[in-house]
Order: structure tokens, then C-alpha cells, then sequence
């Protein structure tokens, strides 16, 4: 059997096991495991491992996952969720729709301080929902406006799946992270549109909400000032060259953590509990990193990597088909694979052919603008039904909404997904843009 063969049967087998629910992190382990070994034998697929496992987790850069997923954890405990909705509500709440139109600008603060999109879903949910189902919102609408305004939650910096890209592409992760700026507002005002143009179509729907006071709108945006003040020190800080990444990371978990316990009242239960969620969440993402080594690996030895870019560089088509052909694999893939899985599988095959196209772009342009797309087709591929991530988290809070109503309330989210991701891989400037004044 041929190294290009055994190369496919990797990948084919990989999606296989995860199709048939087999944690990622193992699938890729076995099938990389299995693959390397078939390549280049058992002794030489041990000494790799031996090597391989200490070489990735004592990487200093990868201590940047847990610190912003535990600065998201304290912000849920310090109650910092409640009060963006409160502040969002207060001046977007009389509006059509108002109330999802505010769940989606919660959603997307909440998202400067929480780097996972599932957290960012689930605890807007437990403020948003409750208070749009008392105003009489359709299921469909509010369900599926929060399951869509998560996905802010990696979009919006900082963002797990960027740092990931960031350490397997060798870039920087705050260039990424400001790149991702523009794309996060285009995100979050395209979703206002989409409840917009939902509500003018369904008044029943979304019943208005009352107007409050100027002063109560005051108020409830002084509220805000510990998120705004987390992510003022730690997104400039970045950007500026004061610290790095992770250093940034720890600042910004580290002042969280104290203005949970100072202003929110979290305690020492509260403490445990992020501490143990952190812990749970760090390893599960470290076991499909070390997976995704492994496979990389054995891909790299089987050469499919660079015979498919070859090939597909070959081709007498524009490289503008190319991207949209990858973006559509990726679409493909969200409907049924888990965002890290998607990420992590197909990179060893995706970046080298991006690198070896001609978009009139060098090579830190191209993987930026590409990381971009990447993250924002990983977006699309949690809200997608049948198998979205974030529609299972937000049916599981809501468990008497039918999840045929989710899926038809989210889909107007995905065409607003689809159409914006076409407009940014048409337009590379639109992810170039920031990152180019630093």
C-alpha cells in the first residue's frame, strides 16, 4: 500500500470515527497512531509520542486556553453576563424585536471577555431566554437568536479557535485577534438585521417591550464598566505591544477574578467551580491537540498534504473557485463535525494549498485572511443544523421547545453567515485592514 494511500484512508477513517460519535481527541489519536505507524513502523511511531507529548504541552503559548477560559468562567460568576444583557435591554429593548436585538449585543460583549462560543450561548441564555419567553417571543426566535449570538463568542476576541490556528500556523495571535475585529461587527450587525427583517415578517413574533427611562438606561450602563474596563487592559495591551497573549490572558483573568469577588460576589464555591470547569475544558482540548499532532504528523509522512495542494494548484481554475470550494467542504463539515475537530482535521491539508494559490497576497496576508474565513465558517458550522453545537446547548435550557422550532429560527442567521463570509473572502481587505496599521 502507498504512503498516498494510507494518507486517504487517515482522513477518510478520521471522519468515519468521528461521524460515528467517537470523541475526537481519540479518533485522531488511533487513526494518526495507526497511520504513522503504517508508514514509518511502531518503533519510530513511539519514540514520536515520546517526544511529541511533552513538546506540546510544555508550549508556553498554550497556557493562553485556559487563562481566557477561565476569565470567561469568572465573568459568568461575577454576574457580568446579566449585566450586559440589563445594559442592552435598557437602550435596544423598545426596539422591533428589541429584546433578541439585545441578546445579540450582550452576546457580543460578552464575547470580548469569554473566547468559547458554547459558554458564551449558554450563560447569556440563562438572563436572555427567561426574560424574551415573559415577553411573549416565539420559541423559534429567541432560541434561535441565541444559539446564532453565541457563535459571537469566538468571534468577537479573544477566541480559543484563533489561538489555535495562531499556534499551528506559527502567527501571532493578537495580529489575528485584531483582524478579527471588522468581521465580529459585520457578524454582529448583519444578526440585527436578520431579527429585523424576521419580526417586520412576523410581528407575533416579538411582541415591543416598554421604553425605560433615561435615567434607568444610565444606570444600567454604568453597570457595565468592569467588562469594558477587562477588555480596554487586555485587548490594548495586546495590541500594543505591552504584554503578549498569554501574558494578556492571565492580566485579564486575574483582574476578572477580582472584580467577581469584589463586585459580584462570587466565593469560594464560585472560585472552585471555574477552577474545575477550566480544568475539564483545558484537558478535553488538549487531548484533541495532541490527537491533531498525531494526525498531522502522519499525514505530513503520507504526502497528501502537499499532492493535493500540488494537484489543486494545478488546476485550470481561479484560485477565488478553490476558496469558495474549501469554504463549502467546510460548510459541509459543520453540519455534522464539532468546531475543534473541523479545525484541527483539516488544516494539515488546507493551509499548505491556500499557501501554494496566488491571491496577490504574501503569506502573512493569506494565512490571516484565511484564519478568518476558517473561524467564521467554524461559526456557521455551530449553528448548522442537524448536529450545531450550540443548538443542542441552548434546546438542552430551553427543553420544551421542539428542536425543529431551533432549527427554522436559526436559519435566517446562517444565510446572513453565508452571505458575509462570501462578501470577506471577496474582499480580503476587510480582515487586512487593522491588522495592517500595526
Amino acid at each position: 500500500m502507498s504512503n498516498l494511500t494510507i494518507g486517504l484512508l487517515m482522513f477518510g477513517g478520521a471522519l468515519l470515527l468521528i461521524g460515528l460519535r467517537m470523541p475526537v481527541g481519540v479518533a485522531m489519536l488511533l487513526v494518526g497512531g495507526l497511520g504513522y505507524a503504517g508508514i514509518s513502523g511502531w518503533d519510530r511511531l513511539f519514540a514520536t509520542l515520546n517526544t511529541m507529548t511533552f513538546s506540546r504541552f510544555s508550549s508556553y503559548t498554550l497556557s493562553v486556553i485556559p487563562l481566557f477560559l477561565l476569565m470567561g468562567d469568572f465573568a459568568t460568576k461575577g454576574g457580568m453576563n446579566r449585566a450586559l444583557f440589563r445594559c442592552a435591554r435598557a437602550w435596544m429593548g423598545h426596539w422591533r424585536g428589541g429584546l433578541a436585538v439585545a441578546s445579540i449585543g450582550g452576546c457580543a460583549a460578552f464575547g470580548a471577555i469569554c473566547g468559547s462560543s458554547l459558554a458564551t450561548a449558554a450563560t447569556m441564555s440563562q438572563v436572555a431566554l427567561p426574560e424574551m419567553r415573559r415577553h411573549g417571543y416565539s420559541p423559534a426566535l429567541a432560541t434561535g437568536t441565541l444559539a446564532a449570538g453565541g457563535t459571537l463568542g469566538i468571534l468577537i476576541p479573544p477566541s480559543v479557535i484563533l489561538v489555535i490556528y495562531a499556534i499551528y500556523t506559527e502567527m501571532s495571535i493578537g495580529q489575528l485577534f485584531i483582524a478579527a475585529v471588522i468581521p465580529g461587527l459585520i457578524a454582529t450587525a448583519g444578526y440585527m438585521l436578520v431579527v429585523n427583517i424576521y419580526t417586520r415578517m412576523h410581528p407575533e413574533a416579538a411582541p415591543p417591550a416598554a421604553r425605560l427611562p433615561f435615567g434607568e438606561r444610565l444606570r444600567a450602563t454604568g453597570e457595565v464598566w468592569p467588562v469594558v474596563l477587562v477588555f480596554l487592559i487586555v485587548v490594548t495591551g495586546i495590541y500594543d505591544g505591552w504584554f503578549s497573549a498569554t501574558e494578556g490572558a492571565a492580566i485579564g483573568a486575574a483582574a476578572t477574578c477580582i472584580l467577581a469577588v469584589l463586585l459580584g460576589g462570587m466565593r469560594w464555591q464560585g472560585l472552585k467551580e471555574s477552577l474545575l470547569s477550566t480544568a475539564e475544558t483545558t484537558g478535553l482540548i488538549f487531548i484533541v491537540l495532541l490527537g491533531a499532532e498525531l494526525f498531522s504528523a502522519g499525514l505530513a509522512l503520507s504526502h497528501l498534504p502537499s499532492e493535493l495542494s500540488s494537484f489543486v494548484a494545478g488546476l485550470p481554475v481561479p484560485p477565488t473557485v478553490i476558496l469558495f470550494a474549501i469554504l463549502i467542504v467546510y460548510f459541509i463539515l459543520g453540519c455534522f463535525m464539532e468546531s475543534m475537530a473541523m479545525v484541527l482535521l483539516t488544516l494539515p491539508i488546507f493551509v499548505p494549498l491556500m499557501l501554494g494559490l496566488d491571491f496577490g497576497l504574501d503569506r502573512t496576508q493569506t494565512l490571516v485572511w484565511f484564519g478568518i474565513l476558517v473561524l467564521m465558517s467554524v461559526e456557521v458550522g455551530m449553528i448548522s443544523p442537524p448536529f450545531g453545537m450550540n443548538l443542542f446547548v441552548i434546546n438542552a435550557m430551553a427543553k420544551d421547545v421542539p428542536m425543529g422550532e431551533t432549527y427554522r429560527g436559526v436559519m435566517g442567521f446562517v444565510i446572513s453567515d453565508g452571505i458575509r463570509i462570501a462578501v470577506l473572502a471577496l474582499l480580503p481587505a476587510l480582515s487586512l485592514w487593522l491588522p495592517g496599521l500595526w
